[in-house]
């Protein structure tokens, strides 16, 4: 079975709130990929940065389920 992507799938990745906290997330999971370097500088306790991931991450399934007026219509030509 081959997957198929939802007929808006362009408008979804400009616009879904889950893809922006996903985002969010990786950006998080990089800095703490990179604390080592970054502690020389600033002083961040361990697992901060995988703490606020997660966090992220449970906003982005909650936004998952919840309904995002912007991406119901095509109103604006999009």
């Amino acid at each position: 079975m081959k997957p198929k992507l939802v007929p808006n799938a362009g408008r979804v990745l400009r616009r879904a709130w889950s893809i922006r906290l996903i985002i969010v997330a990786g950006i998080l999971s990089g800095c703490e990929v990179a604390l080592p370097i970054i502690d020389q500088f600033v002083s961040i306790p361990r697992g901060t940065f995988a703490a606020l991931t997660g966090l992220v991450t449970c906003g982005a399934l909650i936004s998952r389920l919840v309904a995002q007026e912007n991406l119901k219509g095509h109103e604006d030509g999009e």
